[in-house]
């Protein structure tokens, strides 16, 4: 379901005035004040981050963990993330439409990461069906499957790098984003990517209900959890990647 303006309205206000969005997001937990490590493993890695609000860092003033990875690692990222975007369809400013626009056929990256996002769920989005295993294009793109193998298919073709998927925290009740992860396992025998899944991350849930402060609500992290949480997850997770 889509937010009209009142609501969108109603929920920015909330999330500005609120003791975690206020605390959380602190000068002190500001990329701008992170100490570059030289030795990480990751510095000089060229690595590119597609996805929504999450990897944009909607509760968190812009700064997501991608902003971290450069600040601390060195990182030479390529971000792309508009909130509120979807897998699924072919939209102005979708996954799709900024998968073509937003990174250069001519990179060489280390690493393409995506969100596995939890908008198409929230927005309607047909699931759909994963494809025959000798099937490699003419996927159905206004379905959230058919769009993760249209994913696959370009950043195999167009920057022969490895692939990761990474799942977020959500309130799932009635287990759609569960179902979206368990379909995204089942194709990873098809299309060889990797995933880091922070929905069933036992130590991150366990760190998040241990720092109050480090999410707005059940999706949005503050720089808080972003630093403190979420970034040795990702150094920790694609340091192995491409170690690998």
């Amino acid at each position: 379901m889509k937010n009209t303006g009142a609501q969108l309205q109603d929920f920015l206000d909330k999330m500005l005035n609120s003791t975690a969005y206020q605390r959380g997001n602190a000068t002190e937990y500001s990329p701008n004040n992170v100490t570059f490590n030289s030795a990480s493993p990751l510095a000089g890695k060229r690595i590119a981050f597609l996805g929504s609000l999450v990897t944009y860092g909607f509760a968190a003033k812009g700064k997501s963990f991608v902003d971290y990875l450069q600040a601390r690692d060195g990182v030479q990222v390529t971000k792309s993330a508009i909130s509120g975007t979807t897998l699924a369809g072919l939209e102005t400013g979708g996954y799709l439409d900024r998968l073509e626009h937003d990174f250069s056929a001519n990179s060489h990256y280390d690493l393409f990461v995506c969100q596995l996002s939890t908008n198409d769920n929230r927005h309607g989005k047909v699931l759909g069906n994963i494809t025959p295993s000798d099937q490699w294009d003419n996927f159905d793109c206004s379905t959230t499957l058919g769009a993760i193998e249209e994913i696959c298919h370009y950043v195999r073709a167009h920057f022969d790098c490895p692939l990761t998927f990474y799942t977020c925290l959500q309130d799932d009740p009635a287990g759609q984003y569960a179902n979206l992860i368990a379909q995204l396992k089942k194709l990873q025998a098809k299309w060889d990517f990797t995933i880091i899944d922070l929905f069933h991350n036992q130590g991150l849930l366990a760190s998040t209900a241990a720092h109050p402060n480090a999410m707005f609500d059940d999706v949005h992290p503050t720089q808080e959890g972003y630093l403190k949480i979420w970034l040795p997850v990702f150094e920790r997770e694609l340091t192995a990647i491409l170690a690998s």
